[in-house]
């Protein structure tokens, strides 16, 4: 019998069983899709990254032994429909049997269901070997309870994988150090030269716009600056756990205008695209921390990366899978307004949505706070419709996967779930902005003041938002202490902050 197995852009896993033994038999299919770089219009970096990552992990396929069908963008058989390269190679190599790996996507998983049943042969489906859950382990976890939780679920993990854990507790007597890790990083201590990649990718620039692909955002020097391999992974992971990791839980809310990075791994394309893996990772951090002679890296620092990992990340996959496909059209705060043109340009002369955006469009990259309190703040805070937040957040990161995208944006960011993820919307006014970054300090507006010329809008839109939404959030008692807030307020200061949100959420090109 001969196999054809298929081998999507998120799945260059190079220590999956499959690739233990080279076999004549199985004969590996990839492909560049227009399918997947047309579905959201998607940053160059992205588009570039898939497609040489995908090149790369082909190669070292090749170099192993193994058979490898590869068809670029513009390979002559690429028909850029999937069940038609997949008939197309079968017939050609008198295939037998038709393998493939779990999609991670509701659409891929969908389609391939679908083209399995139109193919007149035995089809199966695999396990990635990349997470520490299966699809269906938090649904599981939370059958039967009113809430899901993050932090139990997180809990129990560690309890299961025996990760940070003693005798049954966890190490520090503490399960969770968020408390200590909301610090604003101000120039000190200092960070380290990051560790470059340097992929040439010219080759890939000119395919692209030859093809006529569209995409947003900027590449320097026809050189990408993410692993595209195993070995860039690994680079990135030891020079993380070597000089970032001490000072990560600390700062890792930081947010700062000359630094875009600050102590962050730059792993999460290499973790989504499954180059490297989550217990790979989560196993050097602790490694690290047990073999250090100085005791610099302190537990806070440590849990914090591991919750991201362990936690949040496992979390969010399962959310997914749980709700959809209904979750992607939930839109519980009835928000509809467009998402403000500068999304895209970055021209505005707010210097924190400024910041964040044009770091976004430079790097395809932007950490958790500024995704959540600047960018998804305001979107939130406009009442924009959050298919608009969906798609530019789908599209401006090359992390950006989504399964991880759309639990994080609808339910975290957007709270368009209800409360599935988020127990609270996180909305915030200047003041939080002003305390974890320091783009306040050369920003022409005034983070305390709602109202004026020299405001800052985010201020008028937390007020408006919380006295237009309140019906929402009246039985929320997380929510109820701004709530009572909002009910003493003056009337007339009331009418004024309203005027003035609602004069930027209809011209946001002036502000």
């Amino acid at each position: 019998m001969k196999t054809l197995r298929l081998v999507l852009g998120d799945q260059l896993n190079r220590n999956h069983s499959w690739f233990n033994t080279p076999d004549q038999n199985k004969l590996y299919f990839m492909a560049e899709m227009r399918q997947e770089t047309d579905y959201v219009t998607h940053h160059i970096q992205k588009i570039i990254g898939f497609f040489a990552a995908m090149r790369a992990f082909a190669e070292d396929l090749r170099e192993q032994g193994h058979e490898v069908i590869y068809l670029n963008l513009d390979h002559p058989d690429n028909t850029q429909d999937l069940q038609a390269n997949l008939l197309a190679q079968i017939k050609k190599h008198h295939i037998t049997q038709f393998e493939y790996l779990e999609p991670d996507e509701f659409r891929l998983d969908h389609q391939l269901k679908n083209i399995c049943k139109n193919l007149d042969l035995p089809s199966h489906c695999e396990d990635t070997e990349h997470f520490y859950t299966s699809k269906k382990e938090l649904e599981e976890f939370f059958q039967g309870k009113k809430q899901m939780i993050m932090e139990s679920f997180y809990r129990s993990m560690r309890k299961k994988h025996q990760i940070l854990m003693l005798d049954g507790k966890p190490e520090g007597d503490q399960w969770n150090f968020d408390q200590d890790n909301r610090k604003k990083w101000k120039g000190s201590p200092g960070i380290p030269a990051i560790v470059h990649c340097n992929n040439e990718v010219g080759d890939l620039i000119k395919l692209l716009k030859k093809e006529g692909v569209n995409s947003i955002g900027s590449l320097q020097n026809e050189t990408l600056d993410w692993p595209i391999n195993l070995t860039q992974a690994e680079n990135l992971l030891d020079y993380f756990c070597e000089h970032l990791l001490e000072n990560f839980g600390n700062y890792q809310d930081a947010m700062h205008t000359q630094e875009h990075f600050l102590f962050h791994s730059r792993l999460s394309f290499a973790l989504n695209t499954k180059i490297i893996s989550p217990k790979r990772v989560i196993d050097k951090a602790i490694e690290t921390y047990r073999n250090q002679t100085s005791s610099k890296i302190s537990l806070n620092q440590l849990e914090g990366f591991v919750r991201q990992i362990l936690g949040w990340r496992e979390y969010m996959r399962g959310i997914y899978w749980k709700e959809m496909p209904t979750y992607k059209n939930l839109n519980r705060l009835e928000n509809h307004n467009a998402l403000p043109d500068f999304y895209w340009t970055a021209d505005t002369k707010m210097n924190c949505m400024h910041h964040a955006i044009k770091q976004s469009l430079d790097h395809a990259y932007a950490h958790h706070i500024q995704r959540l309190m600047i960018t998804g703040n305001y979107a939130l805070l406009t009442q924009s419709h959050p298919d608009q937040v969906d798609q530019w957040y789908l599209g401006i990161y090359i992390d950006a996967i989504e399964w991880v995208e759309l639990p994080n944006t609808r339910g975290m960011s957007q709270w368009a779930d209800g409360g599935i993820v988020a127990t609270k919307p996180y909305v915030s006014s200047g003041n939080y902005i002003q305390k974890m970054s320091n783009y306040c300090d050369s920003c022409q507006y005034n983070h305390k003041k709602k109202t004026g010329e020299d405001a800052c809008p985010f201020n008028s839109l937390y007020w408006n938002f919380l006295s237009e939404k309140q019906a929402h959030f009246s039985k929320n008692n997380r929510m109820a202490m701004m709530l009572s807030l909002l009910r003493k307020m003056d009337e007339n200061e009331l009418s004024d902050i309203k005027k003035r949100a609602q004069h930027i959420m209809v011209n946001p090109q002036l502000y």
